[in-house]
């Protein structure tokens, strides 16, 4: 066969794909591949294969190809074979080493960078074998590899596993092309907006600016278009009016926007929670319904069916279905705050308290946790638990004088003597002292919870890094040996310990000078 008709073979082939006629590439692909044996040709019959949903024969067709091993979009296409077969240890195995490769950077900036792509997949594996860290840090990898690679600045935002200041230093860290100062602008909007109303209020004013010429300028017939009625702004302008307290505004906006676009799944969720905010329960009953008709497989659609319920103050069927959204997906957060908010309705702290804990840990930014903690005081305000959860909050915020006074006052509504059951409390004030630099009140706070429990490593390497802070190597070293004792593994005591007895060495370097330069004088 002439090299024009294959040629003419593989246009058959990207056309069959444009007009998703997925069997028809695949017959033609796998023809065009046996002919030739390049390269080029067998990623074409694995891509069709691929859209095919032949995940596992795509795979093995890759696989046998030792190009696999030396080109990226090889290793890549059998990864996201690997992924939609679930196979998550296979695909970060397919993926290689964890490093993040130095591909082309001159490449054409209308594609996204194939090591962004990577980073985004590794990140995806790691989250499905729930490794949120590992998940985190490959997003931020991606998405810094190629700030194009939205759907890693997405699965960040919209799982919300970034501080506001981490957010922040992401977007800041993010190298932008000259012609990408829009999209720099759009994503400081969809990142959360603690900042001053004013400040959040000229980003949108200067994103509705943007526009483009439709045809050419000098025509006075030509239109400008910008994206002042964009469909993602409006949402983010939604979700910022929802976020002020100002439900009107927002109910409003997220009606006209859902008017023109009725299965924008993320403006979806705002007008459900304008909705209730305003008691709105005929919308939400039709919101519902219409959601669980179109995806009834989607957390969303029950916990539309829980608001609703909510929203009438039918509280045990409420719950029944934000349990349901959440047993669908448990990192959707809202599940979890609607579950806490209809036991508090009801005054079942217990059970509130459990449900707003489990909220907080899918909530690294701890702004929303510490209201829902904060709501749970109102309810049951004598419960020490309650004390103990803003606390830990607030140290993880880094508000170490707030997470001291929480932990105080847990203390004081918890009846004496204390027993080991509130042994963390006193040791996380201890953490806080230290902290403050509260180094005498941090020791004292250490031992008692040594008093209470002898067998934290937290609380002995917190006394050995106190003492080491004060100069104290001796007392230092002996709880670092302690901890080790109990946990022989324990890197940082281990690295620590070293530093302390190299510090007392040189100590002793010291004093052993000074006696002789004092024996000289004399």
């Amino acid at each position: 066969m002439r090299e024009e008709e294959i040629e003419k073979l593989r246009g058959v082939v990207r056309d069959c794909v444009s007009k998703h006629l997925y069997s028809s590439a695949i017959f033609f692909a796998d023809k065009v591949a046996g002919l030739t044996n390049d390269p080029a040709d067998i990623y074409m019959q694995a891509q069709a294969l691929f859209l095919g949903r032949h995940f596992r024969r795509a795979f093995h067709l890759l696989n046998a190809s030792k190009i696999v091993l030396t080109d990226l979009r090889f290793r890549y296409l059998a990864a996201k074979c690997l992924e939609e077969l679930k196979e998550w240890d296979q695909c970060l195995l397919m993926l290689g080493p964890d490093q993040q490769h130095n591909h082309s950077a001159t490449q054409d900036r209308c594609e996204i960078n194939i090591s962004s792509a990577i980073c985004f997949l590794r990140g995806k594996a790691y989250e499905a074998l729930e490794n949120r860290a590992q998940a985190r840090f490959w997003y931020k990898a991606a998405v810094k590899a190629d700030p194009l690679c939205y759907e890693a600045l997405e699965c960040l935002l919209e799982n919300h596993m970034l501080t506001c200041d981490e957010e922040a230093t992401l977007l800041s860290s993010l190298q932008f092309g000259p012609e990408d100062g829009w999209l720099s602008s759009f994503y400081s909007c969809l990142v959360k907006k603690y900042d001053k109303e004013n400040v959040v209020e000229a980003k949108f004013r200067e994103l509705e600016k943007e526009s483009c010429i439709t045809s050419d300028p000098a025509d006075p017939s030509s239109i400008m278009q910008t994206l002042k009625s964009n469909t993602d702004l409006l949402a983010c302008k939604a979700e910022y009016y929802h976020q002020c307290g100002e439900y009107q505004k927002c109910f409003e906006l997220t009606s006209v926007l859902l008017e023109k676009d009725p299965f924008h799944l993320k403006s979806t969720l705002v007008h459900l929670a304008a909705a209730m905010e305003l008691g709105h329960s005929n919308e939400l009953y039709l919101m519902a319904c219409n959601l669980v008709k179109d995806y009834p497989q989607k957390a969303l659609s029950w916990f539309a069916v829980g608001c609703y319920y909510y929203c009438i103050k039918k509280y045990d069927q409420s719950r029944r279905y934000f349990s349901k959204a959440t047993n669908l997906d448990g990192t959707f957060p809202p599940a979890w705050i609607g579950y806490g908010n209809a036991y508090a309705a009801q005054e079942e702290g217990d059970q509130a308290m459990s449900a707003y804990r489990t909220a907080a840990r899918l909530f690294p930014g701890f702004k929303l946790a510490e209201q829902f903690f904060m709501q749970a005081k109102t309810i049951c305000p004598s419960d020490p638990l309650v004390y103990n959860e803003l606390g830990v909050v607030a140290y993880h915020m880094k508000e170490y004088n707030k997470a001291a006074l929480w932990f105080e006052k847990t203390l004081a509504h918890i009846p004496s003597p204390l027993s080991e059951l509130w042994e963390p409390t006193v040791v996380n004030l201890a953490h806080a002292y230290r902290k403050l630099k509260m180094y005498h009140e941090a020791i004292s706070h250490y031992e008692k919870a040594l008093a209470l429990s002898t067998r934290s490593v937290s609380t002995y390497a917190g006394l050995a890094y106190t003492y080491h802070l004060q100069d104290n190597f001796t007392a230092a070293i002996k709880y670092y040996h302690k901890a080790l004792w109990l946990k022989p593994e324990d890197q940082f005591c281990t690295e620590m310990l070293s530093i302390a007895l190299v510090d007392e060495c040189r100590r002793d370097v010291d004093h052993k000078v000074e006696f002789r330069r004092s024996e000289v004088f004399v």
